[in-house]
């Protein structure tokens, strides 16, 4: 396959022993250089440390005895005079002056002290050469040692030690070992990848028909949806060299540096074409473009060059952009234009089919006993992305060797879920008697509020043992099929639901605790986007005051309207959750003693199923009732 491929020997990269030898003579240089440098630094200090006076002024203070203290060495002479002596040791400054080469050394020594100052030292041999040249040698073998040593951390290239050089990493197919085969629950983001494997395969067929491929395919979604995984994919079915580079790895402190990094990899992409190039969280480095802080900033002169480089290279010479973004309404607009990231592939939560195909695949090399049932693990996994799945396979796993067993079984799966969504238990939490009681009987409100409305979800299990997640106890509920839309009359039995638990705190003790506070939040928050943004309230009708921050973080919503309007919102919000409220209470209050029961047997058991709740509630229901009583006329 030839995609117009560059093998020019004055095109490729130089030969390596030649950058070598070119970093060692400019080490060699530095270091020169610096060993010069310091040495007159240190000679300058020094000098600065004595006054230099004449041989005249000290044989006057000689005379005069007002030398006190001195040092004889080979070719100088320092001393100090008495006037200094008597200042503070901080502020004494010593004199010097040259020796005459007619003086012994000895000689002025025994002068010096016949007038009663103190000799230190006498050196009467000149050590100075050696000592210098020694001292050069050690200081330039420190310093080239660490020059060579920081040129060979910061990547060898030249002394700006790899600033401007690309920090890609380079994959070939064998190397990522990823295909279509290990990503599942994408079918549809496959699909559309499918046709850039097909041109990296077969450019012929498309250059006949005049086609051109798409320069850059923006992958969007949440996080952990697989889309760093999709890219490797690509790569490895299209058996080319994959260049994979974080947006964060471009945007360096030093004015240019971000822009130098993408021409480099740009540069070593079009020595390996036909590749691909995956730029992970672009939106570190594409965001949209103000001038609130000017136009010179680095970030914007590195997506400059970005920009410009995707619009430099062919087509035809088979260099694909791959961009993955959980941010893409931040983007700006020009990366996003026709002819750069102009394709736009959504790799969402995978449905009830895809989850239990990306169980299997990371089921592969776990051994399984008989008893799994993937299905039931995908059902109650609903809105879990890959990540997700993959870490729940793993506890599994560790969880069955914790418990001495050679396969992962149904159970073990199962805590995995609970310990995922609930946290570990808390085996030292010790709770008294009221407390269990309350906990029992608002885990029960929740679960039997559940089973006695028509839109509810099954409940599939019940517990009032502390859990690291900071639940006291909690109450789950498992789909029974994949649901994609939800009618009015579901979202307000999701609201009863939530606030049974208020309600049977309420109903038994008449008091209201601190456990229902994670409830509430939640109740309050889709009764809010029932409101806001479902148009499922009677008071504001179709108007949608509320706007979705981000679909693929955390999905906050915020409200864009008037003051009079965002009033408006909560005082129906109020309403919702009051009328669920009561409905909630209404309920537990007309099953008072299917509640007791069920509470009393949760507090004897500490956890329960789903199918000994229902048990409970069929058989409350296929009592015959008490016949009304009429009076006579």
């Amino acid at each position: 396959m030839d995609l117009n491929r560059n093998d020019s020997p004055h095109n490729g990269p130089r030969n390596p022993d030649d950058k070598q030898k070119k970093n060692i003579w400019l080490i060699l240089i530095i270091t020169v250089v610096a060993v010069l440098a310091i040495g007159s630094i240190y000679n300058m200090i020094s000098k600065s440390q004595y006054t230099q006076t004449t041989w005249t002024d000290f044989r006057a203070s000689m005379q005069a005895r007002e030398i006190v203290e001195a040092e004889i060495q080979y070719d100088r002479v320092i001393y100090l005079t008495r006037e200094e002596a008597e200042k503070p040791a901080a502020q004494q400054k010593a004199c010097y002056t040259g020796l005459p080469s007619s003086y012994q050394q000895m000689e002025l020594a025994d002068e010096l002290i016949a007038i009663g100052a103190t000799v230190n030292r006498v050196i009467t041999e000149d050590n100075s050469t050696l000592m210098m040249i020694l001292y050069y040698l050690f200081m330039g073998l420190l310093i080239f040692g660490f020059m060579s040593m920081l040129t060979k951390r910061m990547g060898g290239e030249g002394m700006m030690g790899g600033f401007g050089k690309s920090k890609a990493k380079m994959y070939m197919e064998k190397q990522t070992g990823v295909t279509f085969k290990d990503v599942a629950g994408q079918d549809e983001a496959k699909e559309s990848l499918q046709e850039i494997i097909d041109f990296l395969h077969n450019p012929q067929k498309y250059t006949d028909i005049g086609a051109k491929l798409p320069k850059g395919a923006l992958l969007v979604g949440s996080p952990g949806t697989g889309k760093t995984l999709l890219a490797k994919a690509v790569a490895g079915e299209a058996d080319v060299p994959f260049f994979s580079i974080s947006g964060s790895d471009f945007v360096e402190m030093f004015v240019g540096m971000g822009a130098s990094r993408v021409r480099d990899l740009f540069q070593q992409a079009a020595k390996v074409a036909p590749c691909i190039i995956f730029i992970d969280e672009i939106d570190a480095v594409g965001r949209t473009r103000d001038n609130r802080m000017g136009s010179n900033t680095e970030q914007e002169q590195t997506l400059n060059q970005l920009l410009n480089e995707i619009d430099g290279f062919e087509p035809t010479k088979g260099i694909v952009c791959l961009a993955a973004t959980n941010r893409p309404e931040i983007l700006d607009k020009a990366l996003l234009r026709p002819g750069r990231f102009d394709r736009r592939i959504i790799v969402d939560r995978p449905n009830l089919q895809g989850r239990l195909d990306t169980l299997k695949v990371h089921t592969r090399k776990i051994k399984l006993s008989e008893d799994v049932d993937l299905k039931k693990i995908a059902q109650a996994t609903a809105g879990a992305v890959g990540a997700d799945l993959a870490n729940l396979v793993n506890e599994a796993a560790l969880r069955a060797v914790r418990k001495g067993r050679k396969a992962v079984n149904q159970e073990d799966l199962l805590v995995s879920f609970e310990t995922v969504i609930a946290g570990t238990e808390k085996k030292n939490t010790v709770l008294t008697d009221t407390e269990k009681r309350l906990v029992a009987y608002h885990e029960v409100g929740h679960a039997l509020v559940a089973a006695l409305e028509k839109h509810a979800q099954p409940v599939s299990k019940i517990t009032i043992v502390p859990h690291t997640s900071g639940a006291l106890g909690y109450t789950m509920q498992m789909p029974e099929e994949e649901k994609f839309l939800n009618t009015a009359e579901e979202l307000m039995t999701e609201l009863k639901t939530l606030l049974g638990g208020r309600a049977a705190e309420q109903v038994v003790f008449g008091v209201k605790t601190t456990g229902a506070s994670n409830d509430i939040q939640r109740a309050t928050s889709l009764a809010r986007n029932m409101v806001a943004l479902y148009g499922m309230s009677e008071e504001l009708g179709l108007m949608a005051p509320a706007s979705v921050s981000n679909a693929y973080l955390d999905g906050q919503t915020y409200l864009d309207c008037s003051q009079e309007t965002s009033a408006k919102v909560d005082e129906a919000v109020q309403r919702l959750l009051n009328k669920a409220y009561n409905a909630a209470k209404q309920t537990l209050t007309e099953k008072r003693a299917l509640l007791d029961e069920i509470s009393l047997y949760l507090l004897a058991k500490e956890t329960i199923t789903g199918d000994e709740l229902m048990a409970y509630v069929n058989a409350d229901q296929s009592q015959p009732s008490e016949p009304e009583q009429t009076e006579e006329a």
